[in-house]
């Protein structure tokens, strides 16, 4: 085969480099699907890889890109066949196996999945990691009794990134119609609104209300920031209410009382979509591509791999706003 570019990050002179290099499958990780990759898509986790001492990546080079679809080229399961569409996510993909962020890939068959029939291979990273992480939330509050029937309080976190985005967008096609989106800056306020939330919040007006338990507010959160966020937010969730958590950009402590757990019976969910079952993966996929498909009205923007770098360091400066896909 010849050579291809992806996203190379290497260390050089105790230094993280991330540049588009020209790049051969030797180089890519072992698996036994080869895979023709035809979008990725930026999440937080892919900033952070490009990162000294963030965790995500601690062998180098590596390929990041955590998520990733496109069509087999080579295939040794028989129940994965040549020009299959397919997508894959989590795992190890992007951190230490080599990731969506080239033009080829190649994983282990079990990681695959194959690409829903309603889905294009577009839609599904407009989705992507995120959509996944935003319907396995929304999924886990519903256990919880999330329903439309009762149109409960909502509070979604990070409203305007790639998760929240994309959970606010879900909420209300799905029907709930008391949907509050907490963003930090004023420009985000008519984005939230354009996505489905009636109400809009700064995370500035909870942070000073530092008592155990606060007035009752929502019966859900959604929240996808944690650390201070999410511990400032507990104290408001209504009886018998659930947090789902799963995100970490607000630092990874949680600080708070047993108060809200013991008197008020609050539920935290944590939301992992890295190593959850294929079965349970194929299931949500399905839901994303037919009842909670809102790819159509979703918020994004499509950059090549060359433009991918500027897009990394926008996330990292907070200067993003919904979803980006990369077109291999």
């Amino acid at each position: 085969m010849k050579p291809f570019q992806a996203l190379l990050v290497k260390e050089v002179e105790e230094q993280i480099v991330a540049e588009i290099e020209q790049t051969t499958i030797e180089q890519l990780s072992q698996g036994n699907v080869l895979i023709e990759v035809a979008y990725s898509s930026v999440n937080y986790k892919d900033m952070l890889a490009v990162q000294k001492n963030a965790g995500v990546i601690r062998e180098y080079p590596m390929i990041p890109g955590i998520d990733f679809s496109g069509t087999v080229v080579e295939s040794d399961d028989e129940a994965i066949s040549v020009g299959q569409k397919v997508l894959v996510t989590g795992f190890a993909v992007g951190m230490s196996h080599t990731g969506g962020f080239s033009e080829y890939a190649r994983v282990p068959s079990e990681w695959v999945i194959p690409l829903p029939e309603t889905l294009t291979l577009k839609e599904a990273m407009i989705f992507g990691t995120a959509g996944l992480t935003a319907a396995l939330s929304i999924q886990a509050l519903e256990n919880n009794g999330l329903s439309v029937d009762n149109q409960p309080e909502i509070l979604v976190t990070g409203a305007t990134g790639g998760v929240g985005s994309l959970a606010v967008q879900i909420l209300a096609k799905l029907g709930f119609t008391s949907i509050t989106a907490m963003v930090r800056k004023e420009n985000q306020v008519a984005v939230a609104q354009s996505l489905g939330a009636q109400n809009v919040v700064f995370a500035s007006e909870f942070a000073d209300q530092k008592r155990p338990l606060n007035k009752q507010k929502f019966h859900y959160i959604l929240d996808t920031v944690g650390g201070q966020v999410a511990s400032d937010l507990i104290p408001f969730i209504h009886y018998g209410g659930s947090m789902s958590l799963c995100g970490n950009a607000g630092g990874i402590k949680l600080a708070t009382t047993v108060l809200p757990f013991i008197l008020r019976g609050v539920n935290l969910l944590g939301i992992d979509s890295v190593n959850i079952s294929v079965e349970e993966r194929t299931a949500v996929w399905e839901k994303l591509a037919t009842s909670w498909n809102v790819s159509q009205t979703t918020l994004f923007d499509e950059v090549t791999l060359a433009e991918l770098p500027k897009t990394i360091e926008d996330l990292k400066a907070g200067q993003h706003l919904g979803r980006t896909i990369v077109k291999l």
